[in-house]
């Protein structure tokens, strides 16, 4: 398996926003692509910190992923809710369970 995961910066009191967005927006696209498993967000209210994880069946599905235009939209409706550009890296996903 694989991941990618991405940190963000929201805005001061836009990380529910954000939240809204990828449930509303981004998950339904995550979920029609091949090789999609699951997603995870991890935030910080405090911080306004957040992260993304979405894991793939094989490291071509995540990179594929990576470029679909159809979360083209979605990435756009939210960076103007960031204070900086997302940050994403992938990686081998290793299960120990």
């Amino acid at each position: 398996m694989f991941a990618r995961v991405t940190h963000v910066q929201a805005k001061p009191e836009k990380l529910a926003e954000i939240v809204a967005l990828y449930n509303d927006s981004v998950l339904p696209v995550l979920q029609q692509l091949q090789g999609f498993k699951s997603t995870f967000l991890l935030t910080d209210p405090a911080s306004g910190k957040g992260m993304s994880i979405t894991l793939w069946e094989t490291e071509a599905d995540r990179l594929a992923g990576d470029s679909d235009p159809a979360l083209r939209g979605p990435i756009v409706a939210v960076m103007p809710l960031l204070a900086g550009p997302p940050q994403a890296q992938g990686f081998d996903a290793i299960s120990l369970t």
